[in-house]
């Protein structure tokens, strides 16, 4: 008898022994994160390059990925702790619009605003200019009677880039069941618009400009023309990673907290245009990263420069930019109801609530001097679209808005 029970407590014992050593080893490696070769991934390239990661105390692999599908499957399965992400992916894979309905991504804190641009092809050249939105159909029933087909690219569905392309269609008034929507991961729009894959797409910088410099397209309209200074991406996180190397996550949100302090002071984009623009992070020209990093737009097609000024695009703004709230996840997920992507109104507050970690960077924020703003959870509207979204009641905006 005592032999089984000595047995028992051994066995216990090893249990114990076993989970507590793995969770030392999982505590000592690296953090692993991946990025989009985007000009908005400046603030974990940044905080690599710069040491911030390293500062802080917690050692961060930085790794380039493919596709924001790819992303959300490293992030789930655990391959990645966490990831530069567009901020609406995890609101739109938990909702089964951009993957497995019930999964949960982290959002711990925002990395940028502004910055992103819908390109159309040289075809539209003459026909459309810069923010002509009225003249956008015309063209687009044009070409439809010409070719009986026109296409635009987004990134990932129910992404940034899918919301801002749906958001510049429904204010130029343009059916989108009459066009083609498909999805290309960042690095290979230009390539594709190139061969005439497609007639317009949406995607952050610095592809836009780079589309531009090859002279295949034009910028017809810069996203934060569509909303200014509107939500872009985010430090999305594995839950189990959240949960179990919490304090592993304070220090690398830290990190980059400085990183999109420091990115914010004009005379640094300069340097960071240069080492994101290299081979490893973005492979782009480091000249164009750099005048859009700096709001100084060539529209291309003969249309001149656009100076933005106080909206291109920007990382911290005095904590304005970081805090991530829970009314722009409420608006996205209202998006996915307004496109069709959804047939019902998810329980927007609760999906809102799990997903977001703002207890923790409300944490991190104080411990940094940075203020938290106060504006979450009040209505606003869009730049181009007037129309007031109160996210206390989305049903209200999703009665009146233009589908």
């Amino acid at each position: 008898m005592k032999t089984s029970i000595n047995k028992a407590i051994q066995s216990i014992f090893m249990i114990v022994a076993v989970a507590f050593f793995q969770s030392i080893a999982a505590q000592n490696d690296p953090v692993r994160l991946g990025f989009i070769p985007l000009t908005d991934c400046s603030p974990i390239v940044m905080a690599k390059e710069l040491g911030l990661f390293k500062k802080y105390g917690v050692e961060v692999v930085v790794t380039k990925e493919s596709s924001w599908a790819n992303v959300r499957d490293k992030i789930l399965t655990g391959e990645l702790d966490g990831a530069h992400c567009l901020y609406s992916m995890p609101f739109s894979v938990y909702t089964g619009v951009g993957g497995k309905a019930g999964s949960e991504m982290m959002i711990a804190m925002m990395l940028n605003v502004n910055g992103q641009a819908v390109t159309l092809s040289n075809d539209f050249c003459g026909k459309v200019g810069f923010k002509q939105m009225n003249k956008v159909t015309p063209v687009v029933a044009a070409k439809l009677k010409a070719e009986k087909e026109v296409t635009f690219a987004m990134t990932f569905p129910g992404g940034t880039h899918d919301l801002w392309l749906r958001n510049w269609m429904s204010v130029a008034g343009l059916n989108q069941k009459a066009v083609k929507i498909i999805t290309i991961p960042p690095p290979q729009m230009v390539a594709n618009m190139k061969v005439g894959n497609m007639d317009g797409f949406c995607v952050g910088e610095p592809w836009g400009g780079v589309a531009v410099k090859q002279g295949i397209g034009f910028t017809q309209v810069a996203s934060q023309d569509i909303w200014k200074d509107h939500p872009e991406k985010a430090l999305v996180v594995n839950k189990e990673f959240s949960a179990k190397r919490r304090s592993d996550l304070v220090k690398v949100m830290k990190a980059v907290m400085e990183a999109c302090k420091w990115l914010d002071v004009p005379s640094n984009r300069k340097k960071a245009a240069a080492i994101i623009g290299k081979a490893p992070y973005v492979n782009a020209p480091a000249d164009v990263i750099e005048a859009r990093l700096m709001g100084d737009y060539n529209l291309g097609c003969n249309q001149g420069v656009e100076i933005y000024d106080k909206d291109y695009m920007l990382f911290h703004k005095g904590g304005m930019v970081n805090y991530p709230r829970k009314s722009h996840a409420i608006w996205a997920m209202a998006q996915f109801v307004r496109f069709g992507y959804l047939k019902e109104a998810p329980n927007y507050t609760a999906i809102a609530d799990k997903l977001i970690l703002d207890d923790l960077y409300k944490e991190v924020a104080k411990s940094m001097n940075v203020k938290v703003p106060n504006d979450d959870m009040k209505p606003f509207a869009l730049t181009m679209d007037k129309t007031v979204f109160d996210p206390s009641n989305p049903a209200a905006y999703l009665k009146v808005v233009k589908k």
